[in-house]
């Protein structure tokens, strides 16, 4: 039995059934056949010799990969109810199932009132047409001025604020009782000392990438002198090394070793399958992605039936829609979009710093789709995950409060609550906020740290920034304006400062 009382035995028979039907078990199964046809397999020591070979030929490390993938993703005992998988709260749950209501009638609703079907089969001459102009995609869009957005950050906001426990009496509780906040749920998050010690890593006295850029050998050098890591194929010992930084250079091949994104033929062949789905059918959530350069990305990722696999513990669940006149009639539902997932305002910051880093188009959406359903979804469902949305937003608050009581309540008494700002930068992990760069050193540590919280952190290490012109303001609007332009914000100063520079 682990510390967290997840059963060890239980894990293991659960990713070994996972693994049994993936494309590597196959592969492994191949290659060990196929060595036995080698002169130094001996019958007599048939089983070492075998493993010697996967091991020597970097099968065994592929297979270390993948099950480390595994164990990054939530476990649960066979025998425990599907939806606490999902979402251990029912109040969560209910809200979450009445939220997903919501957006899929104002996306019925559009599709009524303009008169577009949800999905057609393009004709011929369009496929073609399509087929020609793909690369062009994106800067050639279709008339979009009729589509407006399924839902905006802030709609989704207002639902957060709304949540409450109908069990927990908050008068007997003086954490909620002291809150200030908007975000009125008693969740388990982690206060500053707490996080120093779990984000130990990012002390001022360690090297950091982000701070210590001029050094030509990264700071953990010690640990991974020029790229091993990536020359060994480990992504346990990639994702440790990102906690302090990833080099420029490296960058993309470590974050796909830590996603376990290999792209290999099947994975290209996957993406070209993709491709084509995108051609031969229109989507009415198609016109919701046009407008961005990452399009042809969120087109193919639309149609990937494989993404509906992080339902299994993502607290949505995929919506349905009907055959035409056949609303109501389970016979006739289908998943739509086909992945399951409906884009909304500013869904495309999700994947667009990942141009960056990846050329390859099959590469890039390997990595975007490990990255959403490690990660993303978390940000616009509704949960108590801590690296869930619910739980930062609380985070933010309650750190915010803690460090800067006197701005919190400045800010609160002249109605602008410091989530009413935030909560843009969160809900998109920061990306159109931050310069590129910048960005990408905080996601660094996303991956690093396989969490989502540093988000909240940096979200108050910004207002504990920009604290003294913050209390000088004198309304929404103007605190809004200080805040407006994080392009020339560093990440991990203002990280390191707010956890570690203080005493509370």
């Amino acid at each position: 039995i682990m510390e967290d009382g997840t059963d060890v035995s239980l894990s293991i028979a659960q990713i070994v059934q996972r693994l049994r039907g993936s494309h590597l078990h196959s592969q492994l199964e191949r290659q060990a056949k196929d060595c036995l046809h080698r002169p130094e397999i001996k019958l007599e020591s048939l089983k070492e010799d075998v493993r010697s070979f996967l091991r020597a030929s970097g099968w065994e490390k592929r297979l270390q990969n993948a099950v480390y993938r595994e164990l990054q993703l939530p476990q649960c005992h066979p025998t425990a109810p599907a939806e606490h998988l999902k979402e251990p709260l029912a109040y969560m749950r209910k809200a979450q199932a009445s939220w997903e209501k919501r957006v899929l009638k104002s996306l019925n609703s559009m599709s009524t009132e303009l008169g577009v079907p949800l999905a057609r089969m393009r004709p011929a001459g369009e496929q073609k047409d399509l087929t020609n102009k793909w690369n062009e995609m994106g800067t050639d869009e279709p008339d979009l001025s009729r589509f407006r957005p399924v839902y905006a950050p802030k709609d989704f906001l207002e639902v957060l604020i709304s949540l409450r426990n109908p069990n927990h009496d908050s008068s007997e509780d003086m954490t909620v009782k002291s809150h200030w906040g908007l975000i009125q749920v008693p969740l388990n998050i982690r206060d500053i000392p707490q996080l120093r010690q779990a984000y130990s890593e990012l002390n001022l006295n360690n090297g950091q990438l982000g701070i210590d850029d001029h050094a030509h050998v990264h700071p953990a050098a010690c640990m991974c002198p020029h790229g091993s890591v990536v020359v060994e194929q480990d992504s346990a010992a990639a994702q440790q090394y990102s906690r302090r930084g990833c080099p420029t250079g490296l960058r993309s091949d470590l974050w796909a070793l830590i996603l376990n994104s290999t792209n290999q033929p099947q994975d290209v062949m996957h993406y070209e399958q993709l491709k084509a789905g995108v051609i031969q059918h229109d989507l009415l959530v198609d016109y919701l992605i046009y407008k961005v350069s990452s399009s042809l990305v969120l087109l193919c990722f639309s149609r990937d039936t494989a993404v509906l696999e992080h339902f299994k513990y993502n607290s949505a669940t995929p919506p349905k829609s009907y055959v035409h006149g056949k609303v109501g009639n389970e016979e006739f539902a289908v998943l739509y979009p086909p992945n399951g997932v409906i884009p909304f305002h500013g869904f495309s910051m999700y994947v667009a710093p990942l141009c960056f880093l990846y050329n390859e188009p099959s590469k890039l959406y390997s990595v975007f789709r490990e990255m959403y359903i490690r990660y993303f979804f978390r940000l616009h469902s509704i949960s108590s995950s801590p690296s869930g949305i619910v739980a930062l937003c609380l985070q933010f608050e309650r750190l915010l409060q803690a460090h800067l009581p006197q701005l919190f309540y400045h800010l609160r008494q002249i109605e602008a609550q410091p989530l009413r700002i935030a909560f843009k930068w969160m809900v998109r992990a920061f990306s159109g906020y931050l310069s590129t760069d910048q960005l990408l050193l905080l996601w660094d540590r996303i991956l690093g740290y396989d969490s989502l919280e540093v988000v909240a952190v940096l979200a108050a290490a910004v207002f504990a920034f920009r604290a003294e012109n913050l209390m000088e303001v004198t309304s929404l609007a103007s605190a809004e304006a200080v805040l407006a332009d994080l392009s020339t914000l560093k990440v991990m100063p203002l990280i390191q400062i707010f956890l570690f520079a203080t005493a509370i």
